[in-house]
């Protein structure tokens, strides 16, 4: 089966968080004997260029990438170099997977695809809900949405990776299909955890792209509320201007003193993680999630808000707490959890088994595989 993989950015453009690890394990995952798998993507890296020859194709970590040249920055990334390879690649494959939304490589990628007759697959990563529409651009999105994408979307078949996410996809258009497999994700297994809860303070982290979906700034309103002493580490870039906005909120609030801003972090993540006791976050709206897969891999629980496509597995699963989107009801739910060092210690003790069976890469790759027959037929 040979499969077409379009998204704007692809590793090592890992200033883009979540969605490029998902869509280059995918990618990686599925390449080998019964999948041939292409990457067309743009050298999208943030407000700079990946250092990569535009238009060679490269194998990156045994999968064909081709690196197209962009002629506009985030978020619309246009290469018609890549549109030009779409419109004469996609009959050569069975199937063509196209990643995130709102972009001008994932809109025309997917009108050309349609036009050219191949079954396309699309996975929003959280840029299809109610939400997205109105965090930013609305005008244009609404203008983009119904004079150009639902007409093609209601032609596609859509992925997604959580149940919140498919009530999302399913309130905006109606595909030929949604499946709902979760994501891969990178983590080391972990056998003994090598700390546990603190009995004095509650060590928290935020990790994760810093912007105004992720709710930092309310979970910084929350603090000053807390009854027990505690620190927050805030793993993540974003913005310097938006940067700047938290720190002087966390000044007002008289809080800046138990705020370490560490910036991104990659290569030191899951020790890092390992370290706190308790991974937060209060996003206004999370498709997924990759991070809370990784936080209680190394046995660190989370507490999500609702908002947050895990938050239900987690909850079921007893591995974390869930709140509501405000700053009262999140300060309320961390002063419990401070008193509830047991249970801090037992999900340290039972999640790293606990997800390494759930998330095991074998299983999702015969769900994915399943996936890509089915809509070949």
């Amino acid at each position: 089966m040979k499969i077409l993989q379009i998204s704007a950015s692809y590793k090592p453009a890992f200033i883009y968080g979540g969605p490029t690890m998902s869509v280059s394990m995918l990618s990686g995952q599925l390449s080998g004997d019964d999948c041939q798998v292409t990457v067309f993507t743009t050298t999208a890296n943030g407000a700079n260029e990946l250092n990569v020859v535009p238009g060679a194709t490269v194998l990156v970590d045994g999968v064909p990438v081709t690196y197209f040249k962009r002629l506009t920055k985030d978020h619309s990334h246009f290469s018609p170099a890549l549109l030009k390879a779409v419109w004469k690649n996609a009959k050569k494959h069975h199937v063509v997977h196209i990643h995130a939304w709102w972009n001008l490589v994932s809109v025309l990628s997917c009108i050309i695809a349609v036009w050219r007759g191949v079954p396309v697959l699309i996975s929003a990563r959280g840029t299809l809900s109610p939400y997205s529409f109105q965090n930013k651009n609305k005008g244009i999105k609404l203008f983009i949405h119904y004079l150009l994408g639902k007409p093609f979307l209601n032609k596609c078949h859509f992925h997604v990776t959580s149940e919140r996410e498919n009530e999302a996809i399913s309130s905006v258009v109606r595909p030929k299909s949604i499946t709902c497999i979760s994501n891969f994700v990178k983590f080391n297994a972990l056998e003994v955890p090598f700390f546990k809860a603190s009995s004095t303070s509650l060590r928290l982290i935020f990790f994760s792209r810093i912007e105004e979906k992720k709710g930092l700034d309310i979970l910084i309103g929350s603090l000053p509320e807390l009854t027990f002493p505690y620190t927050l580490t805030v793993a993540g870039d974003g913005d310097k201007n938006y940067v700047n906005q938290l720190k002087t909120l966390a000044k007002e609030k008289q809080v800046e003193d138990r705020i370490n801003w560490i910036g991104f972090q990659n290569e030191q993540k899951f020790e890092l993680l390992q370290q706190h006791d308790l991974l937060v976050l209060t996003s206004h709206d999370e498709n997924f999630g990759n991070v809370v897969i990784e936080s209680l891999s190394q046995g660190t629980a989370v507490l999500l808000s609702k908002a947050v496509g895990l938050s239900g597995y987690v909850t079921k699963n007893n591995l974390g707490w869930d709140c509501e989107l405000n700053p009262a009801d999140i300060s309320a739910k961390l002063n419990d959890i401070y008193n509830e060092h047991d249970q801090l210690n037992r999900i340290r003790e039972i999640a790293p088994a606990k997800i390494l069976a759930d998330f095991d890469n074998d299983k999702l790759l015969k769900q994915y595989i399943a996936l890509y027959g089915s809509i070949t037929g």
